[in-house]
């Protein structure tokens, strides 16, 4: 694991040189290659060291993230194209998935908390520098407080674990049950918000609305899914109460998704359809993560490194159609096909990964929530059935308008598309629907 991270950090100084901006982008895509072939004992938790230590949902977060951020740079070639602030841009990157690697491979539960909430500045820093409109501000400071606002019992949770459990290790806490409900309250709700889980995701949409396609794409892609990866540590040792209050966070979950759902059908703006089809779409994880079942851990999972891929390519398309016609409305962007037909294929496969739709890893994702959900009570099959209906239902709305139509009559001059946009896209694509046929190594992870 050393080694992967002192790699992160000798990419600073190329940070800072003039036209190194692919060689960046070229050696995270090497990182992965890399990271692939690290050899890890996936039928337990490796402590690899003292500090550090990978297991199978570390593992795949951990190449969603380099994943990710290489795709991010290679999204944002208007900024290199105009020299805008590029050193520091690629700074931020690096830093940033410093920050995730760092969190996702950490053993000790202050080091996680520390770089989970770090992981938060490259990302403000990334929506208020690059974002495009004088409400980045706001949107920042919601992402800010919403988080913050929550981080500090969280901490204070943690620090009654070291008092009481004299450790802080996470592989030494999975063997206690502590029936504590405060300690629990404390500790899953920062992560719940991280999620976000309805009622707590307001800072979501606004926050995606306002940041540049490279915020929105790891916003979507990793940031959510820390939450989930703090629910999976943390309710090991805690599943006494979470026996008695986690249906609860389940109800919510469902009712908000469905509702959700709803008000995706309502929404004028590209972007902020994706992002409350993010918050439906984790609403289910989070249900899946409360059962306490083999189910919901492998959906939770398999649902988080889908959607990952599948809300990024979804927010580049969005960005894609931006570049060219400078509005995220669903009015001003109908009838695409007119004029981007090859485009149109891209809407059309991912908006139906999107709705699970075969060979998505989504599908098997949902397959496993419901399967898990329905063991648990059948009455959540109600809202199930809604969900997946009405997640049908607004990527064909979306899909249907931005590409069907009568186009805008103010467009005069257009390109298609160029190479580095479509290998963006099938760089999101093909990972999403190639890896359903190794889906052994996300069953055998716990």
């Amino acid at each position: 694991m050393m080694k992967f991270l002192l790699m992160i950090l000798f990419m600073i100084p190329l940070c800072f040189k003039q036209n190194m901006f692919w060689l960046v982008q070229m050696i995270l895509f090497l990182m992965m290659f890399m990271f692939f072939n690290l050899t890890i004992n996936i039928m337990n938790y490796c402590n690899l060291s003292y500090l550090f230590g990978c297991d199978m949902i570390s593992f795949g977060l951990i190449l969603l993230s380099i994943w990710i951020c290489s795709l991010m740079i290679m999204a944002s070639e208007k900024l290199y194209k105009y020299n805008y602030y590029i050193n520091f841009f690629l700074l931020n990157i690096v830093f940033l998935l410093f920050m995730l690697y760092m969190t996702f491979s950490v053993m000790d539960l202050f080091m996680f908390y520390l770089f989970f909430e770090g992981s938060l500045i490259p990302v403000l820093l990334m929506i208020i520098g690059w974002g495009y409109q004088p409400e980045r501000i706001q949107a920042g400071l919601y992402l800010l407080f919403y988080t913050l606002f929550v981080s500090l019992p969280l901490l204070m949770g943690i620090f009654y674990l070291f008092f009481e459990m004299n450790s802080m290790k996470i592989y030494f806490l999975k063997f206690y049950d502590l029936n504590f409900y405060l300690l629990y309250f404390s500790m899953i709700l920062a992560f719940l918000v991280k999620m976000p889980m309805y009622f707590v995701h307001l800072w979501l949409p606004k926050a995606h609305v306002e940041a540049p396609v490279s915020g929105s794409m790891i916003l979507a892609g990793v940031m959510l899914k820390l939450g989930g990866y703090g629910l999976l540590r943390v309710l090991i040792f805690l599943q006494s109460v979470s026996l008695k209050l986690n249906y609860f966070w389940v109800v919510i979950s469902l009712v908000g998704g469905f509702y959700i759902s709803l008000k995706c059908l309502c929404q004028v703006d590209m972007k902020s359809l994706i992002a409350y089809s993010s918050v439906a779409h984790m609403g289910l994880v989070i249900s899946g993560i409360m059962t306490l079942n083999y189910w919901g851990y492998l959906g939770a999972y398999v649902l988080m490194i889908g959607h990952g891929l599948c809300s990024s390519g979804l927010f580049c398309l969005a960005n894609i159609n931006y570049e060219r016609l400078f509005s995220r409305s669903l009015f001003i962007n109908s009838g695409m096909m007119n004029f981007m037909p090859s485009l149109s294929l891209w809407w059309f496969l991912l908006l139906s990964a999107a709705m699970a739709a075969p060979p998505s890893m989504n599908l098997l994702g949902e397959i496993s929530l419901i399967n898990s959900l329905v063991s648990w009570s059948w009455l959540s099959m109600f809202m199930l059935m809604m969900i997946s209906f009405f997640s049908a239902g607004y990527s064909l709305y979306l899909y249907s308008y931005t590409q069907h139509g009568k186009y805008n009559l103010n467009l005069y001059s257009f390109y298609t598309g160029v190479s580095r946009e479509y290998l963006l896209l099938f760089l999101h694509w093909f990972p999403l629907n190639i890896l359903i046929f190794k889906i052994d190594y996300f069953m055998i992870w716990f």
